[in-house]
């Protein structure tokens, strides 16, 4: 039996597909280009960590099938995941699966925690199984662990047309330096790094090579794990936050990542579908300009 708590959170996904529609349907979500090969994708993509660490059949797992119902008709495609985030990969396979979602998808995940070859080759055969699929279009050696030799098994993989593209990630500022160093030397096809107007580190060096380099960018933690949020509490959106369509802080943090040029994609996690709705509207209409980008910084102080 349904509890009232769901109901009301289904009553919230139906609203925000209804309010989402008409949105969605009047400016497309921006695509931006992955230099290595120039195929592009929508600007806006999905993390799952924490947020699809939920039990199967439960409450909020019904609610992320809202949740991705909503990123896929607001012209979301990339969900990131890794196999040390609990049981996301399960969750978000049978959702895929579920919705006939994944040729739609544009699947990240990540070679994670282990050491060796033999290590990293059997937990991708896991993760394929658990996320119900053959291959992924992005496999990222996570946290800079073991890099050479992971790496080399997702190059590998890629070569068995089992990956599409290849990549490092961190997620911590004091980390940006050594990603730097690595993605010079290996040259992978993405970089994945934390980025948000309140840490802004990776425009130090990351952001930078990444450009000079031809390595696109996945950003994360674009709300400091929500922290943003509370440095704006009470306080309202910029004069000129409707000139860009605006709506929200949500959007006004994303935006801000989306304004340096070397980002590709921006990956906000979220359980909520009108959340997800409000997450998505930053893809579309302008960038930031840099008047802008420091009203944005001087609001979070």
């Amino acid at each position: 039996m349904m509890t009232r708590r769901y109901v009301l959170q289904a009553g919230a996904a139906g609203a925000a597909l209804l309010a989402a529609g008409p949105v969605f349907a009047e400016a497309a979500m921006e695509m931006r280009a992955i230099p290595s090969t120039g195929e592009k994708i929508p600007v806006i993509g999905m993390g799952t960590s924490g947020s699809f660490e939920v039990e199967a059949a439960s409450d909020e797992y019904k609610q992320l099938q809202e949740v991705v119902r909503v990123f896929f008709a607001g012209g979301g495609t990339v969900i990131d995941t890794a196999p040390t985030y609990s049981n996301a990969e399960d969750i978000l396979g049978a959702i895929l699966a579920e919705q006939g979602l994944r040729p739609k998808c544009w699947l990240a995940t990540k070679l994670s925690g282990v050491r060796g070859r033999d290590e990293g080759l059997e937990q991708f055969e896991s993760t394929l199984k658990r996320l119900k699929t053959d291959k992924v279009e992005l496999l990222q050696v996570h946290n800079l662990r073991d890099v050479d030799t992971q790496l080399a098994l997702a190059r590998e993989l890629k070569k068995e047309g089992k990956v599409r593209y290849v990549g490092l990630t961190h997620y911590l500022e004091s980390a940006q330096d050594e990603l730097a160093e690595l993605v010079r030397r290996h040259k992978p096809d993405f970089l994945q790094i934390n980025y948000s107007v309140g840490a802004r580190g990776a425009e130090k060096r990351v952001l930078p090579e990444a450009r000079e380099l031809g390595v696109a960018v996945m950003i994360n933690r674009a709300f400091e794990d929500g922290r943003l949020f509370a440095r704006v509490k009470g306080k309202e959106l910029p004069a000129w936050a409707k000139e860009v369509g605006i709506t929200s802080w949500a959007q006004a943090f994303l935006k801000f990542a989306l304004s340096d040029p070397a980002v590709t994609v921006v990956i906000p996690a979220t359980g909520k579908p009108n959340r997800q709705a409000d997450n998505l509207q930053a893809g579309r209409g302008p960038t930031l300009d840099a008047q802008q980008r420091q009203s944005l910084i001087e609001a979070v102080g």
